[in-house]
């Protein structure tokens, strides 16, 4: 052990030797994922960056490595020197004993010591000397967390197992993930050219949470490209791209075995794009005598691919690799540029060889951004996980207006006299833009703001210049002196959504605070606005895997639904139902193929308030009960008002209705028990004789809305097993049928 004085990181400085030399870290017997960490005086750990390891101190005689939630990641176990008197520091990971990792003291000293201190023994107390001030730099976001940010996560979420399939790029992946996220397992089926893959993968395919793809682009090209005078012969180029594309459609129905007999959910890497023209000429640059250019258009046509494919997207590399600088990755500065790998290593390191002038490590003359790029590439596969599981989903963004849609004040700053006013340009331009972005999301917008409603209305096209969003933009707008909170209820009962799929953004502090105190589940952004049109369209929980027809709709659909409810308050029940005019129609879902199944497995995912148990289904198991005899009966429902598509699905098996889940938005118009009569009907018509047909409910925190839906519909309850309540229409019994609807 290090035996030392308590110490707690910010506000002290260890003495030598911590915190004068640069350390090699990584796992006890595999490759070190860093050379440069440095444990900072300041408790911070720089050099090295990864959300696994932020900070550091000393307590209790161990030396312990913190993630940036401020939890222990690695503590020491064992320190000794080797013959040359440096310091090697074990670690283990406090929740796998198993997995070990080291610090391995560098030789080489910090600039700013001129000698290597002395340690005259491993367990001599360090000695604590006052904290330096911080540095006044910023550091700024880690290039992870700028491209996906996190300042939408509510939920974390665990990925258990991952299946790897690619060339050395993705042994790489296999080698360093492996070692910096040991809480996941990861397996790695190597994959070049058109290889054909075992059977079935190392483990069975239901355990994996998702497959990682990247086919080698040095397959897709072929050597041929290396002879760069070719492309100046007639007709290369294009035997090349013709090659490549028939090279792509092999590869990807070798790679895509397990994702179509399984359903695995596939992520695919797209190919990272040269960073300088290969061109004979300049003229010729952006030609398909252009290298760069083929590889662009090869990864249009694997976008194309895998959109063919269900459960299957891609994700794009390149755009990383841009982000973080391919100069500080891509390895065409030294490799050929068909090779589309990154500089992890120096290329001398395979053998001594003598030279009149020996070779200088690889990163004295390109620095390599390797950590920086493999934190982004796992983060990818996070969030673009996040996205198809729809966790922490937003349905909906509410806006403050003065200094978040715009700068200033519309009372204040706005004024004729005041002119000049306010530019629009920056950051409020950024804004109009990302809204009309999360409408084609199928996210809804509304205004939440203390201002008088008639001056705003009155005054917005000369606030709002050019004029490139409009109040009818906004699927509902509170413009009064009412407290936010109450008006966010509002809002969240006008869409028929829960707070926490809402994100409130604000400027004025006082504000988030109110909303979030009063409702704790919506999320509060809006302190800077430089960060919040990124947060709003770059983060996981505001995209969509696929876009369906009702995604498509639901502005249209919740300005229907609004002027329904408008409708309903004016007449009575009777009145009010028949005067709908409603119209359901039924689609039998018997395939994962089918048009209509994306957006039923997105509603009973995202469904939990007339959600009969509250079920989530993976595309592995749905396709599964398709499979072994379940049916799935989905349903569209409109009325005079709008087409609300797609806003319910039953699951049919035997004599059951197992689950049963329909959006709130037509509850209440008694379309949910018009329903159950055709789910009777359907179950009834693959028997003979009197049926009895059988329902359940488990109750759950939020679906008292579907708890009576079995006992409306004329069925009676009987005995519960094991907590779930059971209902039976027997068999001479006929269910209730609301005569205002009408079967389409």
């Amino acid at each position: 052990m290090i035996k030392t004085k308590n110490f707690q990181g910010q506000s002290a400085v260890v003495s030598p030797p911590v915190t004068n030399f640069r350390w090699v870290f990584g796992p006890t017997n595999g490759t070190p994922l860093s050379d440069q960490l440095i444990l900072s005086p300041s408790g911070e750990i720089k050099g090295y960056s990864h959300p696994n390891e932020r900070s550091w101190r000393i307590e209790n005689y161990r030396l312990l490595l913190l993630n940036e939630g401020g939890e222990v990641m690695w503590r020491s176990i064992e320190a000794f020197k080797d013959p040359e008197g440096l310091l090697t520091i074990i670690l283990e990971h406090p929740g796998n004993p198993d997995t070990r990792f080291m610090l391995k003291q560098h030789a080489i000293i910090l600039p700013d010591n001129t000698t290597p201190p002395v340690i005259k023994q491993v367990k001599a107390p360090l000695e604590i000397q006052p904290a330096p001030q911080p540095s006044a730099t910023p550091a700024g976001l880690s290039d992870a967390e700028f491209l996906f940010p996190s300042d939408l996560e509510v939920t974390p979420i665990k990925i258990g197992k991952v299946l790897l399939v690619g060339s050395c790029l993705t042994a790489l992946y296999h080698e360093q993930l492996q070692a910096r996220h040991p809480e996941t397992k990861f397996d790695y089926i190597p994959y070049n050219f058109v290889s054909v893959l075992p059977e079935a993968p190392p483990s069975p395919a239901s355990e994996y949470d998702f497959q990682y793809l990247q086919i080698p682009l040095r397959s897709v090209l072929s050597d041929r490209v290396i002879w760069g005078f070719r492309f100046n012969e007639e007709g290369f180029t294009k035997t090349i791209l013709q090659d490549a594309y028939s090279i792509i459609d092999a590869m990807l129905s070798s790679a895509m075995i397990y994702n179509e007999r399984h359903g695995l959910l596939t992520f695919v890497s797209n190919f990272i794009v040269p960073q300088m023209s290969t061109a004979s000429s300049m003229y010729e640059r952006g030609s398909n005598n252009d290298l760069t250019t083929i590889v662009q258009r090869l990864n249009d046509y694997l976008n194309e691919k895998v959109a063919s494919y269900k459960n299957a997207y891609l994700l794009n590399v390149d755009a990383v690799a841009s982000t973080i600088g391919k100069r500080y990755i891509l390895d065409d500065l030294v490799y050929f540029y068909s090779h589309g790998a990154v500089t992890y290593q120096d290329w001398d390191d395979f053998g001594s060889i003598a030279r009149n002038e020996p070779i200088p490590p690889l990163e004295t003359v390109y620095p390599v951004k390797k950590d920086e790029f493999l934190d982004a590439i796992f983060r990818q596969m996070v969030t673009a996980y996040r996205t198809t599981k729809q966790v922490d989903q937003v349905k909906a963004v509410v806006f403050d207006l003065d200094n978040t849609l715009w700068r200033g004040q519309i009372a204040e700053h706005y004024r004729p006299e005041a002119q000049p006013w306010p530019r629009t340009d920056g950051w409020p331009l950024g804004i109009w833009e990302a809204i009309h972005y999360l409408r084609a999301r199928g996210i809804l917008v509304a205004i939440c703001s203390k201002n008088d409603y008639d001056y705003v209305k009155n005054r917005w096209d000369d606030v709002i210049e050019p004029k490139l969003i409009s109040l009818d933009d906004f699927s509902s707008v509170k413009i009064n002196w009412t407290p936010k909170a109450q008006n966010i209820s509002e809002i969240c009962k006008e869409f028929n959504i829960k707070p926490k799929s809402v994100v409130f953004v604000d400027d004025n502090p006082v504000e988030r605070a109110a909303v979030a105190s009063a409702l704790p589940d919506v999320r509060v952004i809006g302190g800077n606005p430089y960060l919040t049109r990124r947060i709003l369209l770059w983060s996981a929980e505001t995209q969509i895997a696929r876009m369906t027809e009702e995604s498509g709709k639901r502005e249209e659909m919740i300005r229907g639904q609004i002027e329904r409810e408008e409708t309903r308050s004016t007449m009575d029940r009777s009145e009010f139902l028949a005067s709908l005019h409603c119209e359901v129609s039924f689609i039998d879902i018997t395939s994962t193929d089918q048009a209509e199944f994306g957006r039923a497995l997105e509603l009973t995912n995202k469904t939990n308030q007339f959600n009969t148990n509250g079920q989530r289904w993976s595309f592995e198991k749905i396709a599964d009960f398709l499979k072994t005899g379940g049916k799935i009966l989905a349903f569209k429902v409109k009325d005079k008002f709008t087409e609300y598509g797609l806003v319910g699905v039953l699951y049919l098996k035997g004599t059951e209705i197992t689950q049963y889940v329909m959006s709130c938005r037509v509850l209440g118009m008694e379309v949910e028990e018009f329903v159950v009569a055709e789910a009777v009907k359907l179950l009834r018509s693959a028997h003979t004789g009197e049926t009895d047909i059988i329902a359940t409910i488990k109750e759950t925190p939020d679906n008292t809305p579907c708890r009576e839906v079995y006992l409306r519909a004329g069925f009676r309850e009987i005995a519960p097993e094991n907590g779930i309540r059971r209902f039976i229409l027997d068999g001479d019994e006929v269910p209730m049928l609301p005569l205002h609807i009408k079967k389409a």
